[in-house]
């Protein structure tokens, strides 16, 4: 969970989790749209898919316990270098050499390595294995991961009070505070997309899921076109609604920036005067209790763009006008 997010962010989510599968295998039991949900708002949505792939293999090819060693965890699904590293060294008190953001810093000014990130890293990480001892590993790792993340910190790093000021090379040189060295950014691409919120006449709305891997792999949303770097014309756009309709653009856009993309989404808003055929990836979900469901931040944002009370009122217009058909037209 702390990937890429902060430990404010995380701590209720981490403590929920545990509350609600307190074991490796009532994590592996658990519906993955359950998982799923309880991971919505915490972004970059592999990590849950892969937490729960990895409890069941653990499960069903382990016992339910981790293995020990760096190979065997290394197998298992989303664990990589840095995560099987440190839970050798950390849970296992296997000496293994853990690096993360953190320790790469730390590196990088005691050595004064100005090589640019990152193609620094493996001269980083042949200086992390020259100093991490073979006995207590684990502490070191933590020891080095905290001292860059409370000392060694990216802008003004407290130098004074560093146990290791006196041998830093970085100090030294007089350049500590510009180390790592990384390669300029180029500038952020924007895609565009349009998403379809389309209601019926008993207070639902359409939602989809998506495929199972790529960006948002399995959660579940509003259908929208696919998201490129040219904006939609309307007739293009209508060929990816779910439906035909009387589509209605709300002002305004919805704005979401992903790692590698800034993403521009315009909202169309309609009504389904039938009943919609039930698509093997596609629900009606009643418009009060989309917070139920595992919708990514982005499609969070949607609703709120929208409103769900405009959801509420597109729907009920739907269903005024079906009764006033049925009053009109008795059977």
């Amino acid at each position: 969970m702390l990937q890429q997010t902060t430990v404010a962010a995380v701590k209720p989510y981490f403590e929920a989790f545990l509350r609600r599968w307190p074991t490796v295998e009532a994590l592996a039991r658990a519906p993955t749209d359950d998982v799923m949900t309880a991971w919505a708002g915490l972004g970059y949505y592999a990590r849950a898919r892969n937490l729960h792939r990895c409890a069941q293999t653990v499960a069903s090819f382990h016992g339910g316990r981790f293995p020990n060693q760096e190979e065997a965890l290394l197998a298992l699904p989303g664990v990589g270098p840095y995560t099987a590293a440190a839970i050798a060294a950390i849970a296992f008190d296997r000496r293994a050499v853990v690096v993360d953001g953190n320790v790469e810093r730390v590196m990088a000014r005691m050595h004064a390595v100005t090589r640019p990130l990152p193609a620094a890293k493996k001269d980083l990480y042949r200086l992390a294995d020259a100093l991490t001892p073979t006995a207590r590993a684990g502490d070191y790792a933590q020891a080095v991961m905290d001292l860059g993340a409370t000392i060694c910190t990216p802008k003004s790093p407290s130098c004074e009070r560093c146990p290791w000021a006196k041998d830093c090379e970085g100090r030294k040189q007089g350049i500590a505070a510009t180390l790592p060295r990384k390669i300029a950014k180029t500038a952020t691409p924007t895609r565009h997309g349009v998403v379809f919120c389309l209601t019926n006449d008993r207070g639902e709305v359409l939602l989809q899921r998506r495929p199972p891997k790529g960006l948002l792999g399995g959660m579940m949303g509003f259908p929208t076109t696919d998201w490129r770097a040219e904006t939609w014309s309307t007739p293009a756009a209508k060929k990816s609604a779910p439906r035909a309709a009387r589509w209605k653009a709300v002002d305004g856009t919805v704005e979401h920036t992903f790692t590698h993309f800034h993403l521009k989404l315009n909202v169309w808003l309609a009504k389904a005067n039938k009943a919609m055929p039930r698509a093997t990836d596609a629900i009606w979900a009643p418009i009060g209790r989309l917070g139920e469901f595992a919708l990514p931040n982005v499609m969070r944002k949607v609703v709120h763009h929208v409103g769900l009370k405009a959801l509420a009122q597109t729907s009920a217009r739907t269903l005024l006008k079906s009764s006033r058909r049925k009053a009109a037209h008795p059977a």
